[in-house]
């Protein structure tokens, strides 16, 4: 039902994206948003016209509002619990950012030497969300967790500017989470499922807070409508499919679902 209501969702925000835009032309002081021109990123897919995804998205919370308060609250929580395994996992996903975190899904023949061209996908999408990505981050300029508060104590690498929302492994893990079902659709819930164990583990690492994920997850839905309807995404797709299907001993008749 969730992932029903996100792919309706993706209609609703498009659609209304001149409206939030209007209600957010004045920036509230206090806010962590900037006014500098985001640096240029070049895409592979998308469209060169703008998608204005700023229009889509909240203002992120400002240092001393209850909210971020709550977000700290819960990453000490995620700090005191976190195990060192569960490190251990966080820090390789901050390490990989590509289709192949879903191995443990598709199993140990998936990985970049055995597939090429599904590699050369996945290079392609994170072009896109780097385009996408981050100028948003140079709009915002939301410090980081551990820049708002020092007692945190993150064990992943750490980024000296603010750029915290939204989060680029998120958009990346989500992005590559769409694509890849949409080459092995019958595994759709374990790939939504890794996909949101890459994403918390933003968390884990303590370099992001929970808003900042669910900004680039409501960020891919959206983006990926516009990959969707692109003739060279499509044909990408098309061959990573084969390709994926034949070398891992998959039908490469797609099972109906």
């Amino acid at each position: 039902m969730r992932r029903k209501y996100l792919a309706a969702s993706l209609f609703v925000l498009l659609f209304s994206a001149e409206l939030v835009g209007q209600a957010q032309s004045a920036i509230p002081a206090g806010t962590e948003a900037s006014s500098k021109t985001p640096s240029v990123h070049t895409a592979y897919y998308l469209d060169s016209l703008p998608l204005h995804l700023d229009l889509i998205l909240p203002l992120p919370s400002t240092r001393d509002s209850v909210t971020t308060a709550a977000e700290l609250a819960e990453l000490h929580r995620i700090e005191a619990t976190r195990t060192p395994a569960q490190i251990a996992q966080a820090q390789t996903d901050d390490r990989e950012e590509d289709i192949f975190i879903f191995k443990s899904v598709m199993g140990p023949g998936f990985t970049a030497e055995a597939l090429p061209i599904t590699a050369a996908l996945s290079a392609h999408i994170r072009k896109d969300e780097g385009a996408t990505g981050g100028p948003l981050k140079s709009i915002y300029r939301r410090p980081r967790p551990y820049q708002a508060d020092s007692t945190l104590h993150p064990v992943c690498p750490l980024n000296p500017e603010p750029t915290s929302y939204p989060s680029g492994h998120s958009l990346s893990g989500y992005l590559l989470a769409l694509t890849l079902i949409q080459i092995v659709p019958e595994k759709r819930q374990q790939i939504f499922d890794r996909a949101d164990e890459y994403v918390h583990n933003r968390l884990v690492c303590g370099v992001h807070y929970a808003s900042d994920i669910e900004a680039s997850r409501k960020l891919a839905y959206a983006i990926f409508g516009s990959l969707a309807v692109s003739s060279r995404f499509q044909h990408d797709v098309a061959a990573a499919r084969d390709e994926t299907r034949s070398k891992l001993g998959l039908p490469l008749a797609i099972p109906a679902q």
